[in-house]
């Protein structure tokens, strides 16, 4: 018995397609609209491909269902054509698929591996239980900072806010200082590891004005839940002024108020108060 050469070049072509369809061509190369886009196409395959085998099973059921107690029913006898048939065509559409959902899968993946030459660049360290940033101009924030009894809803800019000017791609080169850490975009739809020793990173774009929250995915000790702050993105000029800002609290010089080998966190505030009041 031999296969159609349609038969077989069919197959060929299903298999070998698969990975041309998997493209995001048009899009706009952003990591975040990527994954949602592959998302909702490995959600349309799945309740495709369910309502149709469900379909075919339910009808199988009620067409070769037993009419009477002691009916058996009997199995037609297949030619080799029609079992090869059978085996391989339904082989080759469920491998057109997967292949499909692989290519996909790499290609959202060589986006967010790529980073755009324009993109900014934010240092990441995570040590336990906290997220520290350094910006490009000196400036330090930590998550640390925040207040704990700040409402973490607010629309506005608080301590310990990571912001990041709306527009701009932003590129996280990630560290940690003791144990294994993961940063969490959980709205930008992003994660990456923070090891000791070893340098990552994820960029993400912000479209529009919007405060969401990261979070560290991975157990990294008794205050795990306790490591996480907000992100906060805002216009260009806004960003610009809240730098400038950051930038001129960190210059501000510090006034030992306490005697001693060391001072608490406590003091130094004061200090950076009595500077700022006496300039």
């Amino acid at each position: 018995m031999r296969i159609s050469p349609r038969v077989y070049g069919g197959l060929m072509a299903v298999l070998f397609a698969a990975p041309a369809w998997a493209g995001h061509e048009g899009e706009n190369p952003n990591p975040t609209d990527a994954w949602n886009h592959t998302w909702t196409e490995v959600l349309i395959d799945l309740w495709v491909i369910g309502i149709i085998f469900g379909g075919i099973g339910l009808f199988m059921l009620w067409r070769y269902r037993a009419k009477s107690p002691g009916d058996v029913g009997q199995a037609k006898k297949l030619s080799l054509g029609a079992v090869l048939a059978w085996s391989l065509v339904p082989s080759a559409i469920f491998l057109a698929d997967d292949f499909l959902l692989s290519a996909k899968g790499w290609s959202l993946w060589n986006i967010q591996r790529t980073v755009p030459k324009n993109a900014m660049e934010i240092k990441v360290t995570g040590s336990q239980w906290a997220f520290g940033y350094e910006y490009p101009n000196g400036v330090e924030i930590s998550s640390t900072d925040r207040d704990e009894d700040a409402d973490l809803f607010s629309q506005t800019v608080m301590e310990g806010d990571m912001v990041v000017p709306v527009g701009q791609p932003i590129v996280l080169r990630m560290g940690a200082t003791d144990v294994i850490h993961s940063f969490g975009l959980t709205d930008y739809r992003l994660k990456e590891d923070m090891m000791p020793g070893r340098i990552t990173y994820l960029w993400f774009i912000a479209k529009e004005p919007r405060v969401s929250q990261v979070v560290c995915v991975e157990y990294c000790g008794t205050s795990h839940a306790q490591m996480f702050n907000r992100v906060v993105s805002v216009p260009r000029a806004d960003y610009e002024k809240w730098l400038a800002a950051k930038k001129a609290e960190a210059a501000l010089p510090l006034i030992k108020v306490a005697k001693g080998p060391s001072m608490d966190v406590g003091s130094l505030a004061v200090g950076r108060l009595v500077a700022a009041k006496k300039n």
